[in-house]
């Protein structure tokens, strides 16, 4: 066990090493008590293998962080790219075997809902570290990244939760097929975003209609001050406009690649909600299409 580690036990403001490949862009970021010491963000059309190691590097160079000073590893497990979430699993696990370091695996998503979700709404990084470093936000229900959406069902908003003057945040990964991987999170100014619906591939479709019937649920005054779309929007912009009757000018899509300061904040957080995952077990989260949707994809 890193000796560094030992003296700080299980906090979430050590020094954590972050990293994304499960999307075109590489994030890395070098995190200490809930603050961006170096990123590095390079767009690799998912060729990622040729760089990841190098990024690190780089990070912790320019952060002043040797490997041996790290308190953590998080790590986005998708989803998103098969291939890429491999690539970043594969090397969060290695290094946090061979530095004797807790490994965090995180949802890409959730990284992705909050780094959009902030720059649209300019939301301070500085600001969410400091938060954190006060005490971790926590996610409303926090399902494990790897759990499957089960888009049989409607979704379910804990009552008072993100509306009114909140947001709701709806991350995309393209999977094709006019499919997306994507969840649901709600977010108030200045606190990190609250889980609402598991990471999952969903039927753009079916999820906004699902969405719309939620949004129809609640009193005007309780409904959410905004709905951002954010991550892979371009291919999905016909999908999200389907809500833009019920929300008017409260419906944003804000195209963003994932950063390494938001991966960062969103592994850092995850250090303070529990203990790291195993490292044998550890896995990408590959999801699989809910079966009334994939029966309804083969329908078409």
């Amino acid at each position: 066990m890193n000796q560094e580690h030992e003296r700080n036990g299980d906090r979430a403001q050590g020094r954590i090493l972050a990293f994304d490949t499960s999307t075109s862009s590489l994030a890395v970021a070098v995190m200490e008590n809930g603050k961006v010491l170096a990123e590095r963000n390079i767009h690799a059309e998912r060729n990622h293998s040729a760089y990841l190691v190098e990024a690190i590097g780089e990070a912790l160079a320019a952060a002043g962080v040797a490997k041996a000073e790290l308190d953590g590893i998080a790590v986005g497990v998708g989803p998103g790219s098969y291939t890429g979430a491999r690539i970043a699993v594969t090397t969060a696990k290695t290094l946090a075997w061979a530095l004797s370091l807790p490994v965090y695996g995180v949802s890409s998503l959730e990284a992705i809902a909050l780094g959009g979700w902030a720059r649209g709404t300019a939301q301070d990084a500085a600001e969410l570290g400091r938060a954190l470093s006060a005490g971790p936000s926590g996610t409303l229900r926090e399902d494990a990244p790897g759990q499957a959406a089960d888009s049989t069902r409607e979704p379910q908003a804990k009552e008072g939760s993100s509306g009114g003057s909140g947001h709701w945040i709806v991350p995309l990964v393209d999977a094709r097929r006019a499919q997306a991987y994507t969840a649901l999170f709600g977010a108030e100014a200045g606190m990190m975003p609250e889980r609402l619906e598991p990471d999952g591939i969903r039927l753009m479709s079916v999820w906004t209609e699902q969405l719309s019937g939620l949004l129809e649920a609640l009193a005007p005054e309780d409904r959410p001050s905004g709905v951002w779309f954010v991550g892979e929007t371009a291919l999905h912009e016909p999908a999200a406009e389907a809500l833009r009757p019920l929300l008017g000018d409260a419906l944003h899509l804000i195209p963003y690649e994932l950063e390494g300061t938001w991966i960062g904040l969103t592994g850092t957080r995850r250090a303070g909600l529990r203990g790291g995952d195993d490292v044998h077990a550890l896995e990408p989260n590959y999801t699989q299409l809910a079966e009334a949707e994939a029966k309804r994809l083969r329908e078409r």
